[in-house]
Order: structure tokens, then C-alpha cells, then sequence
């Protein structure tokens, strides 16, 4: 049985046949992440084709590079040593030589104050600013290591003018448009200002894709609240978030997330480093099993394998470990929250919570719910209750955008104005495919006055008269 809490996995160009991704899809797989770092265009195009071929309920979710900087090009890797002293110089297009690192930020002596801290590769290597001039930063090295090329840089407590998206960022996200995907993850989102700078260039393409912003950094932390307002999800990346702020702060701050993404109805995504082990291990480390479990506690709509699926020895093996793992959580627990209510639409916010709640009381076995939005069954997803739910979508894009909900099981219906004839077909199609007994209880979520008006009443019944009732 799949997980409620869905699984992102990370495919690289480097293996992404069907037959592959079919078998990740078979182990619980429900999102496909593209990781714009790693690939070109065509590598991206035909990632996508492949993941279409195999089912079109997969969500396909591009990944841009944000506003970060990064160690450029090197002749060879400098091997420093606690004590020694090297240069930072902010050369975007040049290489760095003997020991001068240059780094893809053309402004940096001028925003790192002397004093300052520099992480290099996820913290992998500690620098401290001693002194600086008009081209170098001036740096000691705080630990033995090596220095690599396109290695990450993170300056905690320094904010620096980075521009919202680079020029790749912009082609990409353009690309994404054209290719009609259906997430934008965009990374080390600062304020709402960077969720808009994407958002207006999917406008300007007249495109439905939803905009996940990544918090990896202490000013998206700071900025959650007016971030989660414009865009429609937040994943916690907590591979630079943990860099940029004391790690032991860091659960803490996964949990305050994932539940105000809750109460606004906003999936959220726990990433980074799951099951890192199992890139070269079949199997994970406790604290990883633990690490998947506990994202799992707090009520995560989706956890994100890296380059465990995209690199890794055991791709299928980390699916389903992490699926079984989730598994173990949900159905050991119920996890039902009482959100307070938010949508506009107050009868479709109170019928969904109506509707959970009955299933608890009823043991029901199913919620099913059509949709045109996806309102209606983001509002039940919030209530994190134990029964599937069968969402009956009438938009393509708006289905696979509902992968990514906890608990949500989306098909794709055509649209029959002012009839309830599509609906009904569907649910009695679902009832036979899903086999459940006649004396089963269904709950339906639907409305009487057409899809645009939304949800109007539930029905619970057997099974078996839902049937009957779809053959009238």
C-alpha cells in the first residue's frame, strides 16, 4: 500500500529511462524532481517525456538555483590547512588559481564585512574575513580540507544583494512553461519579493504552474509568513538552512513551518539528505529512519529523496524504504488536526472538516471529492485524517499539482457542465477499481449548483448504494 505522505525523488539525465522511472512510480514514488543545477534543456525535455510516458498523474517539479553563490572553475582543488591563508575575489567568469578562490558573486568584498564567517560546501569548509581590500577577501582557514569548484558559499548573518534569479534561472522557468510542468521549486527564497519575480514571468507565459519556495536561508525563516501567502507551497531544505542558522534550532523550526503551512492549506515539502546514506548502502542509518519518520510525526505532505534516487546505488530500494517507513508512522497513528477554518469559501472549509471528522467517528474507508481547483481537496488534505482521498479532478494540471497533497489519490475526469453524470461515472468506476465490499461506508464531497460553485453537501453511504446509484 502507498503512503500517505508523498514521495519527491530526484531523476538525473543520466538514468531516466521509462523502465526506471516506471519502477520508482511502482515503489511509491508520486513527484519527479528536476534538478536544474545538473542538466540542460534537453536533458530536462527529455526527463519529462519519459516521466509522461509512464503515467501522466505524475507531478513533474523543476528545481532553479536561486540566488547563491558558488566557488567557480578550477585548474585543481586547493587543499588548505587549519591556519592558512587565501583570497576570495568575487570573478564570476574567471577560474581560481593557486590561492585565489573566485566565486559567482561579482559583489562580495564589497558586502562581507571583516569579521564574517564563510562555510564553503555545506559548512565542509570554515572561513573567517581577517582583513580585505578592493579585490580579496582575506581569509583563515578554520579546518583541514579540500576546496572544490562549484562548491556552495553560505555567509551566516550577512545578507548580500543577490538578484532574485539569474539569467539560467529565467530560461528555466521559461522552459517549464513551455513544457506545461506543474511545480517551480524556487530556491533560497528571502522574501516575498523572489516569489513574485517568479510568479510574473509565469504570468507573462500564461501558465497554471504552482511556485513551491525553498527556505534554506535565516531571512526565508524570518519571512515565512508573507512568503507562504504568495506562493502555493514551502519546502524546507535544510541542507544550507542548517548552515545558515545553529543546527540544534533546526527541528524546531522544520515543525513552526510544516504547521503554519497547515493552517493556510500550503503543502510542504521536508528535503534534504533523508536516506543520504543509502546513495552507497542499501540500507539507511537509524538517525536517517528516524529523520524520515519524524518529518513524518509533524505531518509533512511530501518528503524529498536527492541524490539517493538521482546518483545513488539503490534508487528503488530508497522509494521504498522511505515509503515504508511512512507507512509504519500512518498507520500506527491517527493524525488528525483541528486547523482552524481560512478558505473564502466557508461551506466548502466546513463540509471538508464535517467530512473527516465523520470518517473518524463512522470508520469510513474513503473520502472522494471532485474538484475544478483543488480547493476543496487541499482543505481536506489539511485535516490529515485517516482515509484516502479520492480526488475526481477536472483539470490535468490541477490533478498532478494534488500529487503533492498528503493523502490525496487525484484522477483526471472531463468536465460535463451542469451534469453530474461525469462525477458519478467516475465514482462508480473508482468503487470498481478499488474493490471495496459492499458494506464499506463512502463519504462523498461534491456540490449540487455546478463545479464553480463548489461543495454544497457530503453523503455517506455503503459502498454498495453508490453503486446502485451510478447505474440509474
Amino acid at each position: 500500500m502507498l503512503s500517505k505522505t508523498k514521495i519527491i525523488a530526484t531523476i538525473s539525465s543520466l538514468n531516466c529511462s521509462p523502465e526506471f522511472i516506471q519502477s520508482l512510480f511502482n515503489e511509491g514514488m508520486n513527484v519527479v524532481r528536476l534538478n536544474t543545477a545538473h542538466i540542460t534543456h534537453d536533458d530536462a525535455r527529455q526527463i519529462i517525456i519519459n516521466t509522461r510516458e509512464v503515467s501522466d498523474t505524475i507531478g513533474i517539479l523543476l528545481d532553479t538555483k536561486g540566488p547563491e553563490i558558488r566557488t567557480c572553475d578550477n585548474d585543481e582543488p586547493l587543499v588548505v590547512e587549519h591556519g592558512d591563508i587565501i583570497k576570495i575575489k568575487g570573478a564570476p567568469r574567471d577560474i581560481s588559481k593557486n590561492d585565489v578562490i573566485c566565486v559567482s558573486y561579482e559583489h562580495i568584498v564589497r558586502d562581507i564585512p571583516v569579521g564574517s564567517s564563510i562555510l564553503i560546501d555545506d559548512g565542509y569548509i570554515a572561513l573567517e574575513v581577517v582583513d580585505k581590500n578592493e579585490v580579496y577577501l582575506n581569509c583563515r582557514v578554520e579546518n583541514d580540507g579540500v576546496i572544490n569548484a562549484r562548491k556552495s558559499l553560505n555567509i551566516p548573518s550577512v545578507h548580500v544583494t543577490l538578484p532574485a534569479l539569474s539569467k539560467k534561472d529565467i530560461g528555466f522557468i521559461k522552459f517549464a512553461a513551455d513544457e506545461n510542468l506543474d511545480f517551480i521549486a524556487h530556491s533560497f527564497v528571502r522574501n516575498s519579493d523572489d516569489v513574485i519575480a517568479v510568479q510574473k514571468i509565469l504570468d507573462g507565459k500564461k501558465s497554471p504552474i504552482k511556485i513551491i519556495a525553498k527556505i534554506e536561508n535565516s531571512q526565508g525563516v524570518e519571512n515565512i509568513n508573507q512568503i507562504i501567502d504568495h506562493a502555493y507551497g514551502i519546502m524546507i531544505a535544510r541542507g544550507d538552512l542548517a548552515v545558515e542558522i545553529p543546527t540544534q534550532k533546526i527541528p524546531l523550526i522544520q515543525k513552526q513551518i510544516i504547521k503554519t503551512c497547515i493552517e493556510k492549506r500550503r503543502p510542504v515539502i521536508v528535503a534534504t539528505q533523508m536516506l543520504h546514506s543509502m546513495i552507497n548502502s542499501p540500507r539507511p542509518t537509524r538517525a536517517e529512519v528516524s529523520d524520515v519518520a519524524n518529518a513524518c510525526l509533524d505531518n509533512a505532505d511530501a518528503i524529498m529523496l536527492s541524490g539517493e534516487t538521482a546518483s545513488g546505488k539503490y534508487p528503488e530500494l530508497a522509494v521504498r524504504t522511505m515509503r515504508s517507513i511512512a507507512r509504519e508512522v500512518e498507520i500506527n497513528r491517527s493524525s488528525f488536526i483541528n486547523v482552524p477554518y481560512t478558505l473564502d469559501d466557508k461551506i466548502t472549509d466546513y463540509l471538508a472538516k464535517a467530512a473527516v471528522k465523520a470518517s473518524l467517528r463512522l470508520n469510513t474507508e474513503a473520502i472522494v471529492a471532485d474538484s475544478m481547483t483543488g480547493n476543496s481537496i487541499l482543505a481536506l488534505a489539511a485535516y490529515r485524517g485517516d482515509n484516502p482521498i479520492y480526488a475526481q479532478v477536472y483539470n490535468k494540471h490541477v490533478m498532478r499539482q494534488l500529487s503533492l497533497s498528503f493523502g490525496v489519490s487525484p484522477d483526471f475526469i472531463e468536465f460535463d457542465s451542469g451534469s453530474t453524470i461525469a462525477l458519478r461515472n467516475s465514482i462508480c468506476t473508482l468503487l470498481n477499481r478499488k474493490k471495496f465490499k459492499d458494506d464499506t461506508l463512502i463519504i462523498i464531497l461534491a456540490g449540487s449548483f455546478g463545479i464553480k460553485q463548489g461543495a454544497s453537501y457530503i453523503e455517506i453511504s455503503t459502498a454498495l448504494n453508490f453503486k446502485e446509484k451510478c447505474t440509474l
